[in-house]
Parts: structure tokens; C-alpha cells; sequence
């Protein structure tokens, strides 16, 4: 496995490779890597003949009020995972953005809602370093978690939009065994906290198992919800299209369950499918 730091080598050496006919994969993560990040991994491994992968804390994502230094990080575990998880080339600079960087890539209405409303200049700072990186990185394809669905849904709307030809994948989202869905913030969880996080999975259960025994009433499949929470403060609880985004009263089309919550410190994020609802590549083209 090759490391590179400075953008302008990378590029090039991206650039060769797509000239000579590879296939790159490209997975961005900003670091402190587990099984949800090595499975996307494998997910785009399978599929180039060449895998990068970025490891940046990017802080045109965080808001004011949001600890950019307090972001675990862990750079020698994540090379090792990396090397293991046959990874070709570990992108990880120290500055991203050039002298004098003076440009946004905004995303309207997809964003609005959920996250972007308790984080108005999140998914600005998402779709800027994206952008930039797949300037860089000249990718194929690009793999982002289900875990972070409007995320996902944001990048395949921009990619669309900008006319990237690059084939944008959803990898599944993956929970530890106590149901907890994967995020580098739950390192911040204490043991009490940790065992509270679990009812945000369970919580969905409730709300899949009433919507797979025949309940269509999004009012009433979020009161049940609501009922298994143990969080410090619901951000929101959500029944939305699974390809607009847009909140649904009645679960007549494919759609998804999206909860986000401190608990703790931690704000944590989950989601669960309804109708199936994978998000459909081809959803946000044209």
C-alpha cells in the first residue's frame, strides 16, 4: 500500500491510471476506521482495479459549536486496516485545500431537512470536500454508508446534478452486536451511555415490526418508536420518501425510518428500509 499526502500527487497519479484504462475506487472517510468503513471497502474493492481511500477531518463540516479537535482520530490502527483491507493507495494530507480556496458546492432541498436542520452548514462542507476529492481522485466509483442516508442521498443528487461520471454506491449499514449502528463517535459513549444508544435500533425494530404486521399511519408508527427511546435529546424521528427525502404522513412507497439523538455528548444517527427501500441508484439521475 502506497501513502500519499499532497493532493497534486495524487491527482497525477490518479490521473495516470484512468489514462492507462483502471477502474479507481474511491472511499472517503474522515478516519478512526471500523467493520462499517472496511465493509465499504470491500464493497468498491471488488469492483476497480485500483482502491483509494482518503483519511481527512475536514473541517468546512463541522459547525461552530462542534469540537473539530475533539474528533477521535487513530492514523497508524487506520494504515494498518487499510493495508489489510488490500487497499491500494491511503490518501491522508495534513491540508486538503489550496491557498486561497474561495468555492462551495450547496445542494438545495435535499438538505434542508433532518441533519440540515440542527446542522445548516454541514452538508455544504460534505458536498465541498467530495467534490474536491473526486477532482482529485478521478474516481469510477465512489462508495458512502447507508448509516448517513441523507449524506448518501446528497452526494448521488450533487454527482447528478455536476454530471460526475462517477457511479456513486450505498454500502449496508452495519451494527455491532449489541444492535448499535457503527460510528467512530461512539468511542465517546461511557458504559451507561452505550447501553441507552441501543434504544435507537430498538426503536426502529419497534417501528419495522408494527409496519410489517400491516401499520401504514406514520403518527402512529413514531409514537411507538418514541416509546423505546433512552436519549438525552431527540434531534428528530422521521418517516421520509426514500429517494426525495420528503416527510410522508402514509407509507405508500418506498421509504425510510431516520432517527438522530444525543446521547451524551454523541449525536448518534440510524435508519431503517420500509417498502424495501434501498436507495435506488438511478433514483436522482437526470
Amino acid at each position: 500500500m502506497r501513502m500519499l499526502t499532497d493532493p497534486a500527487a495524487l491527482q497525477a497519479d490518479c490521473l495516470d491510471r484512468r489514462a492507462r484504462g483502471q477502474r479507481i475506487g474511491f472511499v472517503p472517510t474522515m478516519g478512526f476506521l471500523h467493520r462499517g468503513h472496511l465493509s465499504l471497502m470491500a464493497l468498491a474493492r471488488a469492483r476497480c482495479d485500483h482502491l483509494v481511500v482518503s483519511i481527512y477531518v475536514n473541517p468546512l463540516q463541522f459547525g461552530p459549536t462542534e469540537d473539530l479537535a475533539a474528533y477521535p482520530r487513530d492514523p497508524q490502527g487506520d494504515a494498518e486496516r487499510c493495508r489489510e483491507a488490500g487497499v491500494d493507495l491511503l490518501f491522508a494530507p495534513t491540508e486538503l485545500y489550496a491557498p486561497g480556496h474561495a468555492t462551495s458546492v450547496r445542494v438545495a432541498g435535499l438538505t434542508e431537512g433532518l441533519c440540515g436542520r440542527s446542522r445548516p452548514t454541514h452538508f455544504e462542507g460534505v458536498t465541498t470536500v467530495v467534490a474536491r476529492l473526486f477532482g482529485l481522485v478521478q474516481p469510477t466509483l465512489a462508495v458512502f454508508g447507508e448509516k448517513d442516508y441523507q449524506q448518501l442521498a446528497v452526494i448521488r443528487r450533487m454527482s447528478a446534478d455536476l454530471a460526475l461520471p462517477i457511479e456513486i454506491l450505498g454500502g449496508a449499514l452495519v451494527r455491532d452486536e449489541d444492535g448499535v449502528a457503527l460510528s467512530s463517535r461512539n468511542a465517546y459513549l461511557t458504559p451507561e451511555q452505550r447501553l441507552r444508544a441501543r434504544s435507537l435500533s430498538a426503536s426502529l425494530r419497534a417501528l419495522r415490526a408494527a409496519f410489517d404486521q400491516g401499520e401504514r399511519d406514520v403518527p402512529t408508527l413514531l409514537q411507538l418508536a418514541r416509546a423505546q427511546l433512552q436519549v438525552d435529546r431527540l434531534d428528530y424521528l422521521e418517516i421520509v420518501d426514500a429517494a426525495s427525502l420528503a416527510p410522508l404522513s402514509v407509507v405508500d412507497r418506498p421509504a425510510r425510518a431516520l432517527i438522530a439523538a444525543w446521547v451524551g455528548s454523541p449525536r448518534l444517527l440510524d435508519n431503517i428500509a420500509l417498502n424495501n427501500s434501498a436507495l435506488d441508484p438511478t433514483a436522482l439521475d437526470g
